[in-house]
């Protein structure tokens, strides 16, 4: 997936706003003000920044050379995702997925029954 393809698939995220907080090259992807991305070029390069569980971040950093610890996060729980192609586009979906659904999962039950209600749990992927 390259830069525009990542950005699209994030923005149809259920609920996902983009937010510049940190400027403007640097996209923030949100549900209910809680961030499960970043997206950004470096050299021409796309970079994703997703929230992941700290024993599968792990093991995605073995698999794939393109992850690596997240750049300006909390490297036990943010993988950095280099966009170079290496990566097949159902695993960068799937890490999509999974980062979204972290932050679902973490918000209120009230809020969270309210997305399920309005998405369904597929639209949602939270078990991903």
């Amino acid at each position: 997936m390259n830069y525009q393809q990542t950005r699209e698939y994030l923005l149809n995220k259920p609920e996902a706003l983009e937010d510049f907080p940190f400027g403007p090259d640097v996209a923030v992807m949100k549900i209910q003000g809680k961030m499960f991305a970043t997206l950004a070029t470096e050299k021409g390069e796309g970079r994703m920044n997703l929230k992941c569980d700290p024993h599968q971040a792990l093991m995605l950093r073995d698999l794939f050379a393109s992850v690596i610890p997240g750049y300006h996060m909390n490297k036990k729980h943010w993988n950095t995702i280099k966009l170079d192609g290496s990566i097949p586009e159902g695993e960068i979906q799937r890490m999509i997925d999974h980062s979204y659904a972290l932050v679902v999962n973490s918000l209120t039950k009230s809020v969270r029954n309210g997305l399920i209600t309005r998405f369904g749990e597929d639209a949602l992927r939270l078990n991903a």
